[in-house]
């Protein structure tokens, strides 16, 4: 297990492309990372180094897999994302944190969350799980196993509830990326308005197989370029 690259876990044929669109924004703007997808297909396309089995697929898989990964150093990417900008200053976190993750801005909702998971402080926020920055050291990897079995054990969809009380028990020390290595929102207006700095990862519905816009927003997007 050496070098840097980025992951995806992608399951059906709609994901997979999707995870494609996406490792292209990476090859394009940051070629010397490794790629990688655990996938439920062998037909990924040529986009990756590295092509590994995704077996008893579910609507969270990716859960399963982070602990899998064939890097050192490695960022998990939801393919809903768009690598706009340079890594290197993402990575650089991991000389003194073990993982990285964005803040999650919405506000947690206890009433989705079980009984069990309410002795977490709501000062302790959310993290996006679609951005995940680590290293695949020991006590990571054992970090994601326990999320995995905290993530089946409590039968619920949304991953970043046990994400967050697995994080509160843990020892690690994590980084919080600030919004522009997991923007949300990016439209028009803030590329030409704003004094924000642009996005180096651009995470926006747009880009998800189910939750894209119509045909006119894709040939926007085809013609301009993700800031539509």
């Amino acid at each position: 297990m050496t070098g840097r690259g980025v992951i995806y876990v992608a399951t059906g044929a709609a994901h997979i492309e999707a995870a494609r669109d996406s490792a292209r924004s990476v090859r394009r703007t940051n070629p010397d990372l490794g790629l990688a997808i655990f996938a439920d297909s062998a037909d990924v396309g040529p986009e990756f180094d590295i092509v590994e089995p995704v077996a008893g697929a579910h609507v969270r898989s990716k859960i399963d897999y982070l602990p899998r990964t064939p890097f050192a150093e490695t960022l998990y990417l939801d393919g809903d994302t768009r690598v706009l900008g340079d890594l290197g200053e993402m990575f650089r976190l991991l000389d003194r944190f073990a993982v990285a993750a964005a803040h999650r801005v919405r506000d947690t909702d206890r009433v989705l969350r079980p009984k069990e998971y309410d002795p977490v402080p709501s000062a302790f926020p959310e993290h996006n799980g679609g951005v995940l920055l680590y290293r695949a050291s020991p006590e990571v990897i054992a970090f994601f196993e326990t999320w995995r079995e905290a993530y089946h054990r409590a039968g619920f969809v949304a991953d970043q509830i046990s994400f967050r009380r697995v994080l509160w028990e843990s020892d690690l020390r994590v980084a919080v990326l600030p919004p522009r290595f997991n923007t949300r929102r990016y439209t028009w207006i803030d590329r030409f308005l704003s004094r924000r700095p642009p996005p180096v990862i651009l995470h926006a519905n747009r880009f998800h197989p189910t939750k894209r816009g119509g045909p006119i927003r894709r040939r926007l997007e085809a013609l301009l370029g993700p800031g539509v």
